[in-house]
């Protein structure tokens, strides 16, 4: 939360700088679009930060489009070696109580995770199905590097990390946000070495 409020001065001053240089000639308006693109992400972490450790306001969402907004997001950041897609098995909207912010940055997280493991080639496919009347499913598989069996709850322990560079709190937080906040499970569904791995979030059906 102190995270959160330190941010908000310096980003709330940038969105004034940026109106101010819209206002000025010679001014690429590329440039700008892409500066606020990335100045709205920001102000979205900060709103995220904010929300860990308070009441954790739930509504009803459609899912297909909160991981799609996801996943568009990382569509065009991803290295030209690796596909990434996107799918819903059913026609049917899916609809769960969710926090958007936080649910979102849980998807986010286990993208980037897949794209880490991919070590700049291969595939992503992030599915959406129903498991039955009462869950919605989000995988997220890669063809990564896989982890053994060993591995399977010990990602989501605090600071357990494979990463050269990495705090290993992504997914502790992202188990969290799932199962404390929204009432749901994430955990590892398979994973192969040098294959892949397929992480599960499930959510309540309304």
């Amino acid at each position: 939360k102190e995270t959160a409020h330190q941010l908000g001065t310096p980003t709330s001053s940038l969105l004034g700088w940026l109106e101010y240089l819209r206002s000025q000639e010679g001014v690429e308006p590329f440039v700008v679009d892409e500066m606020n693109k990335d100045l709205t992400r920001l102000l979205k972490v900060v709103d995220r930060f904010s929300k860990i450790g308070a009441t954790t306001n739930l509504a009803p969402r459609n899912i297909y489009e909160l991981v799609s907004s996801a996943v568009s997001y990382f569509r065009t950041r991803i290295p030209k070696n690796v596909t990434l897609n996107f799918a819903q098995c059913t026609s049917e909207p899916m609809q769960g109580m969710v926090n958007d912010a936080l649910f979102e940055w849980v998807v986010e997280n286990l993208l980037k995770n897949a794209l880490d493991a991919l070590q700049g080639r291969g595939a992503i496919i992030v599915q959406l199905t129903e498991r039955d009347e009462r869950w919605i499913c989000i995988d997220v598989r890669d063809t990564g590097k896989g982890m053994p069996k060993a591995n399977f709850k010990r990602i989501f322990q605090p600071g357990f990390t494979t990463k050269t560079r990495g705090w290993g709190l992504g997914l502790s937080l992202s188990k969290r946000i799932i199962e404390e906040y929204h009432h749901g499970r994430i955990f590892v569904l398979d994973s192969e070495i040098d294959k892949g791995t397929t992480m599960r979030i499930m959510i309540r059906k309304l």
